[in-house]
């Protein structure tokens, strides 16, 4: 692929492309581009930073509000500096300015707007943060020498991951709620700790790759054998983090249109018959992150989750992250949250289903836990 640094500095994207922007939180971060995958899209390895203590994840000097990656790694006193030790414009001082909102004679907001022609060195100042990937040629391993420091320590996970594709692959990127369900695990590490997870729509891996940290045996499920090979190449990525706690990840195939398991022999990322008794025996915790985005896909959901606890010896407890993504629509010319909407009746019909064997009750969870990871924690989470 012929592409230079400075094109993949502005990538545009088509308009079906769907894009995460959780790695986009990390400000200046490079991104390292180390392959293509098996459908022509590039793969990037990014470094997300556990915040706070790995030693003692849930003591009470956790940290609450995630901070910029300038702020963590160039803070000198209370001023900002840069690698040479220069004293950076405080970004504060932009964001601390008021802005009036100024109404026209008509009532409408008068938007003040950035000036068309503007120098180079003004727009440094405006200090806008912007992702750089790096292109990696195959061969050139030295380019891994600066992160392959970094990446030995017990706080920093790394995963392999794309950052723009079509609907059908959004399981390729890494998305807030799979943060937001893995600050939980941590926060709540001992709940979890020794028990057996199964976790649907695992995606990239990293909700399992931290549950893994504390849990005896994790499950991490999805489908599609080029998702299932990138999931369990993070797996490998962070061995060093599960054996800290002795914990085991097996990648798995299980797929929601299909009532049974994937017992072919033949078949990659397929079950044993002991690995789906193991499941039925012990798991006690299925999770699940960022997968209501398909009224077809929630309701095949929901059925696979009433038939696997069907089967299950123990009460189990269910973990359901999801954005509440709003949408303005052309059908009810308003902003609408259809897919979320669908999720949540969808979940009400499971609470007041009619089954003498099981039970189903919901109940939401306070989002004042503590932030272990560098995200933006929106309302809509």
């Amino acid at each position: 692929v012929d592409v230079t640094e400075k094109e993949m500095d502005n990538i545009t994207f088509k308009s079906d492309t769907v894009l995460s922007d959780v790695h986009l939180h990390c400000p200046n971060k490079r991104h390292l581009m180390v392959r293509l995958n098996a459908a022509g899209q590039p793969v990037f390895l990014s470094y997300f930073k556990l915040l706070g203590n790995t030693e003692d994840l849930a003591s009470e000097k956790c940290v609450r509000e995630a901070r910029t990656e300038r702020e963590d790694q160039y803070r000198s006193g209370d001023k900002l500096c840069d690698e040479d030790g220069n004293h950076l414009r405080k970004e504060i001082e932009f964001s601390n300015k008021e802005v009036e909102a100024l109404l026209d004679g008509d009532g409408d907001l008068d938007v003040v707007r950035r000036p068309q022609s503007i120098s180079d060195l003004e727009a440094e100042d405006l200090l806008r943060d912007r992702v750089y990937p790096v292109i990696l040629m195959k061969g050139k391993e030295d380019a891994f020498e600066d992160e392959g420091q970094e990446c030995t320590c017990s706080d920093v996970v790394r995963i392999e991951h794309t950052m723009a594709t079509p609907l059908e692959d959004v399981g390729k990127q890494v998305w807030r709620a799979a943060f937001l369900l893995a600050d939980y695990i941590l926060f709540k590490r001992d709940m979890f700790r020794c028990c057996s997870v199964l976790e649907l729509g695992g995606g990239t891996g990293i909700t399992s790759i931290i549950m893994g940290t504390v849990a005896q045996r994790v499950y991490c499920t999805d489908v599609g054998e080029d998702l299932l090979a990138m999931c369990e190449q993070n797996v490998a990525l962070n061995k060093h983090l599960m054996e800290l706690g002795g914990g085991e990840i097996k990648v798995k195939e299980l797929d929601w249109l299909k009532d049974e398991f994937c017992t072919d022999p033949e078949a990659p990322y397929s079950w044993s018959e002991e690995e789906i008794d193991d499941l039925h025996h012990h798991c006690t915790v299925i999770m699940a992150a960022d997968v209501f985005y398909d009224d077809g896909l929630t309701d095949a959901l929901f059925r696979t989750l009433y038939r696997i606890t069907h089967s299950l010896r123990n009460s189990c407890t269910v973990y359901l992250a999801l954005e509440k993504r709003l949408n303005f629509t052309l059908r009810h010319m308003d902003v609408t949250c259809e897919a979320y909407s669908h999720f949540r009746n969808t979940l009400r019909d499971l609470e007041t289903l009619q089954d003498r064997k099981i039970k189903y009750t919901a109940e939401p969870i306070r989002l004042d836990f503590c932030q272990f990871l560098i995200y933006e924690r929106i309302e809509q989470l």
